[in-house]
């Protein structure tokens, strides 16, 4: 009778060990643990920064309307742009750059240092973000790995606060497959381990229709979360719930500037006081 037990349990533990190679998963001690099949993708990761799902998904439209003096120019740059030559940056009207440095816990962008440096050394005043996958980690996890490369903070008057790109999915669902509360819990996750860690809550980078449709328009961030909104329309158009104003508008993919155009809401100054001020 024991060894017919004992033969029956293998046979149980070999189909199981079938079934969870067929789903992509290896059972251990009862747990699912993700197999290379399950890898998450970064094939997209050079060609997506802040905005790239964006225009992809809402599009743009006519140029933007405001004078010459509404607020300090800047752009955001990523690997896609390649090593930027920041001399011609500064003289096309740049004054500050955000530079996206991480993507998931899988991608760093390889010209980060030519970039973050470059920009620093010319005389702009410059950040990090990170392009968010909510489909592959935690918040925090992701919030610690942008940490470790390159995301942090300093009040040094030129360093801006870390920013969260969270935008419609490259690799299929807008949302990465979450509701709207573990939308917002992921988000805080991320928020909360960045302020722990440097003093400073993130800047959310995000479109209104994005938010609205994979957060369920969440007011719950404005509070402590400076605005960086995406919109190419002529105007910045309404914001996400409980924010009142942006501190960025993005508002072209294309111009004078390597990358994308932003315009800060304010002169060069009020910049200076975002990157020094918790």
């Amino acid at each position: 009778m024991g060894v017919a037990v004992a033969l029956w349990s293998s046979k149980l533990r070999l189909g199981t060990l079938l079934v969870s190679v067929a789903l992509g998963t290896t059972a251990v001690c009862g747990a699912a643990v993700p197999t290379a099949a399950s890898t998450p993708d970064y094939s997209k990761a050079d060609g997506t920064f802040a905005g790239s799902q964006i225009v992809a998904n809402e599009g743009k439209g006519d140029v933007p309307r405001f004078t010459a003096d509404a607020g300090a120019l800047g752009h955001d740059v990523s690997g896609h742009q390649g090593d930027v030559h920041w001399p011609g940056a500064w003289g096309a009207g740049g004054r500050f750059v955000y530079v996206k440095a991480t993507e998931g816990t899988g991608y760093t962008n390889p010209r980060f240092t030519q970039q973050y440096n470059g920009s620093y050394h010319i005389g702009m005043i410059r950040g990090a973000y990170h392009f968010a996958r909510p489909d592959v980690s935690s918040g925090r996890t992701q919030a610690e790995y942008f940490l470790a490369h390159g995301g942090g903070w300093s009040a040094d008057g030129k360093t801006l606060p870390g920013a969260l790109d969270v935008e419609y999915n490259p690799y299929g669902d807008a949302c990465y497959g979450l509701d709207a509360a573990k939308m917002g819990d992921w988000i805080k996750d991320f928020s909360e381990t960045y302020r722990a860690r440097t003093g400073r809550y993130p800047v959310i980078y995000t479109s209104t229709n994005w938010w609205n449709r994979c957060t369920g328009n969440n007011a719950g961030f404005a509070q402590n979360n400076p605005l960086w909104i995406a919109r190419y329309q002529p105007t910045v158009g309404p914001l996400p719930a409980g924010w009142t104003r942006q501190f960025i508008w993005q508002f072209a993919d294309s111009g004078a500037l390597p990358g994308d155009q932003n315009l800060f809401n304010g002169p060069l100054d009020q910049v200076r006081n975002f990157a020094s001020n918790n």
